[in-house]
Order: C-alpha cells, then sequence, then structure tokens
C-alpha cells in the first residue's frame, strides 16, 4: 500500500471496512475535503497492529484525522481544545489539553454544516500568522 498515492491508500481502508464504518469515513471524507481543498490527504502511522494506517489531513501541519474502531469512527481535531464548538459535536477527549474529538457510531448523525465549519476553523488555527 505505500507505493499507492495517498487518496487510493484512503480507498482501500474505506474497502476494508464493509460496514457503517466504511459508509460514515467516507462521508466525514468528503466533508473534510470539501470544507477546504487546500488540505492535503495523508496515511500516517502504519504498524502492526494497524498496517493500513490512519487517514490525516494536514494544512501546514495536522488538521484532523480518522480512525475506524470497532464500535465509532473517531473524527480527532489535533488542536480541537482551542476550537469553539457551538454545536456541540465534541464527544471524545474532552479533557485532553490540546486534541478533541467527535465519535460517530452507528446510528449517528453527521450535521455536514457543523462538521465542515469545525474543518475550516482548524484549517485557520494552523494558518502562519
Amino acid at each position: 500500500m505505500a507505493d499507492k498515492p495517498a487518496a487510493e491508500q484512503i480507498d482501500d481502508i474505506i474497502a476494508g471496512l464493509d460496514d457503517w464504518r466504511g459508509e460514515t469515513l467516507t462521508r466525514l471524507r468528503s466533508l473534510i475535503n470539501k470544507a477546504d481543498p487546500a488540505l492535503v490527504e495523508e496515511v500516517k502511522w502504519k504498524m502492526p497492529s494497524r498496517p493500513e494506517g490512519i487517514p490525516v489531513w494536514t494544512y501546514n501541519g495536522i488538521v484532523c484525522i480518522i480512525e475506524p474502531f470497532k464500535q465509532a469512527v473517531k473524527l480527532t481535531f489535533f488542536k480541537g481544545a482551542q476550537l469553539t464548538d457551538p454545536d456541540k459535536l465534541f464527544n471524545a477527549r474532552l479533557k485532553s489539553r490540546t486534541d478533541r474529538a467527535i465519535d460517530f457510531r452507528q446510528d449517528s448523525p453527521i450535521d455536514a454544516t457543523a462538521v465542515k465549519a469545525m474543518v475550516r476553523q482548524a484549517v485557520e488555527l494552523n494558518k502562519p500568522s
């Protein structure tokens, strides 16, 4: 998989999730990419326990990652503690000093407008001042 472009590697990760998690990751990926076309898709942290790696979106540093787990798909914002959350999306990693996350479960609704706004806000934090 390492020889493939990141977008194809993420396609492979999604293809390996033949249940609701693949659909959720696909939807979140689309929202992230639509939120800011300057974002770059990457795959990082390949290890024996997760040889396919983790989908990552960067803009002058990591903006967010998506991790599929057995019971949830976790969207983590690396500077989430600095973001405002008017729509109360964050429901995981709430005590972290740096990041915040949203756990999407099988029947969790996805507020497309709010997710895109959160991604845009995270991109702004990574812009040089």
